[in-house]
């Protein structure tokens, strides 16, 4: 068996961030959405693992390299246009052969991984597994209509739901889905629809089996759902103080303070993680915060954020929060008072604030 994981999307949602580096590649918790992807298919046994890259496919194949760090062996498949998740499929077929796979969204975060999921689709041997979850507005997602224990129906945003199963955006394959891919046609927005590709294999007469998930999971393409995935993951640290914390600082909570970096004369209140070289003098860092690596905060307040690497945030009056701060960002005062802070900032970027 096989893994497809997805990382050819641009990323819209999340710009400017995305802008200048892959959404699969901002970290959750101080590590890339991506990696925890990774995880969870080797955690499933599987090894031999398809990346499709499109525009980002430098900086993908930067980071994950050839996957020796998590047992993998990592092909890349080129996609030069995003034309839809079965055009992924499609454009995979040489690395795919016949073998069954997984095919997994690389911004995607499901707290218990896919082993159960993948194990069920061993035992049960249908053509495809989808993974779905009871979700409280349906009609904002994909729905899964059931008979029984298969699936019969998928609708894309139907106004009046028949079920509140959503697809999470994991699937099982057979060999069959090369078939569906190839004889499906582009949908309105011009893409290849996995769900066409699904519902042409049900309409054909194969088994597509349901696997329903109870734990959360999210798709991290968009700034509140990123923040909430942080939220969720800081909540199963361990803490843990590798680096140095003084004796007028104050740590409370599940707090991590990774090797090299320095909390000075502040207060850090769980959970929260503070990368490597990180220094934090005279601030405060809230509850649910990652702060990446060769970040520098003083005389300022932050929670409820994510701040990447390499950024500084000094002297800020009033506090930050509910904000995705990326690479190389300052942020300091300036003559001009506004009422209220609340950023997205690209990389690169500099900010003043009075």
């Amino acid at each position: 068996m096989k893994a497809l994981v997805l990382c050819g999307g641009s990323g819209s949602r999340l710009r400017p961030i995305t802008h200048t580096m892959a959404k699969q590649l901002v970290p959750i918790a101080n590590k890339p959405v991506l990696f925890y992807g990774l995880e969870a298919i080797s955690d499933a046994g599987i090894q031999d693992v398809g990346i499709v890259v499109g525009e980002t496919a430098v900086e993908i194949r930067e980071a994950v390299g050839d996957g020796s760090r998590w047992g993998l062996n990592v092909t890349y498949v080129t996609q030069e246009e995003p034309l839809g998740l079965a055009h992924a499929v499609l454009v995979s077929e040489g690395f795919l052969g016949d073998d069954d796979f997984v095919m997994y969204l690389g911004d995607n975060l499901i707290k218990d991984g896919i082993a159960g999921f993948v194990d069920q689709f061993r035992f049960n041997k249908p053509n495809s597994e989808i993974l779905l979850a009871h979700v409280s507005m349906p009609e904002l997602f994909g729905v899964a209509e059931l008979e029984g224990d298969k699936v019969v129906r998928l609708v894309e945003k139907p106004s009046e739901p028949a079920s509140d199963l959503a697809l999470v955006g994991v699937y099982m394959f057979d060999h069959n889905v090369m078939d569906a891919v190839k004889a499906i046609k582009p949908s309105n927005r011009g893409e290849l629809e996995i769900t066409d590709a699904i519902q042409w294999l049900i309409d054909q007469g194969l088994n597509v089996d349901p696997h329903v998930i109870n734990g959360w999971w999210k798709d991290t393409g968009r700034l509140e759902d990123m923040l909430e995935a942080n939220r969720i993951v800081l909540e199963t640290l361990e803490p843990r103080i590798d680096g140095q914390v003084d004796g007028d600082s104050e740590i409370h909570g599940r707090v991590v303070v990774e090797e090299g970096a320095s909390i000075i004369n502040s207060t850090v209140r769980g959970p929260a993680i503070i990368g490597e070289r990180t220094r934090v003098e005279n601030s405060f860092i809230g509850p649910f915060t990652s702060v990446y690596f060769d970040v520098l905060i003083t005389g300022s307040e932050v929670e409820h954020s994510i701040i990447l690497e390499n950024s500084a945030i000094t002297g800020i009056p009033g506090r930050i929060e509910g904000s995705l701060i990326g690479q190389n960002v300052q942020v300091g005062r300036s003559s001009v008072k506004p009422s209220a802070f609340r950023f997205m900032l690209g990389d690169n970027s500099r900010v003043g604030i009075p």
